[in-house]
């Protein structure tokens, strides 16, 4: 998991990966993913102040997946190995950007109307329980997506989090789960990270409650714009 701000100071990248379950280095996996996306995210926004095209964002997964192929051939493994999925959302309140390859979701609400909106909706492979993975053999199925309608509460989560947020009858987020969750933080003081709160929700997603819904990791990014 990797939150950052732009060089402006009021662009966010957020950015979820999960390592898969199968993968003997999943977990690394997902450490590479997240630092390398959020390295490229940076140094764009830094360069030009724009969002990076569709083009720019196939050029950053093909940029990681290298980077774990020369980890994995140090190692003789294989990049499957190192198997994660990957969310991350660029936004500065006003214009959005989801690139997606898996499971997990990014969600933001509408500042207009206050309702909450899919920006990117969980991927689930051929059989119960698959999803794809950035590693894949022959290139992953990367979605991007954009959105230009203003908004003032935005989360990225892995898809420990699905079972308890999302509607996949209406494919629609739980508005008053994301609405309860995201009001502490539209009330706090202090802008990037509040450690009080991240405490405090890592504590709530641990709690007996929300295990005895969903039995895989959870990893949740919750931000608000005031």
């Amino acid at each position: 998991m990797r939150v950052l701000l732009g060089d402006d100071g009021c662009t966010l990248i957020a950015i979820a990966c999960d390592g898969a379950g199968s993968a003997s280095k999943g977990g690394e996996g997902a450490a590479i993913a997240s630092r390398a996306f959020s390295h490229c995210a940076k140094a764009a926004l830094g360069k030009t102040g724009a969002f990076p095209s569709d083009e720019d964002l196939w050029e950053w997964v093909d940029l990681t997946r290298d980077r774990i192929a020369a980890v994995a051939a140090r190692r003789s493994l294989r990049p499957r190995d190192f198997a994660t999925t990957v969310v991350m959302v660029i936004s500065n309140g006003s214009s959005t950007l989801a690139l997606h390859i898996g499971d997990g979701a990014a969600v933001a609400r509408r500042e207009y109307d206050q309702n909450w909106q899919a920006l990117s909706w969980p991927a689930h492979g051929e059989y119960a329980s698959t999803t794809y993975f950035l590693t894949d053999d022959g290139g992953p199925q990367l979605r991007i997506s954009r959105c230009d309608d203003p908004i003032d509460r935005l989360a990225v989560f892995t898809d420990g989090i699905e079972r308890l947020a999302l509607d996949f009858q209406t494919n629609q987020p739980h508005g008053p789960f994301f609405s309860g969750i995201s009001n502490p933080v539209a009330n706090s003081q202090i802008k990037g990270c509040d450690v009080g709160l991240s405490t405090m929700l890592g504590k709530y997603l641990m709690s007996d409650a929300i295990n005895a819904r969903t039995d895989d990791d959870k990893t949740l990014i919750i931000a608000s714009r005031s």
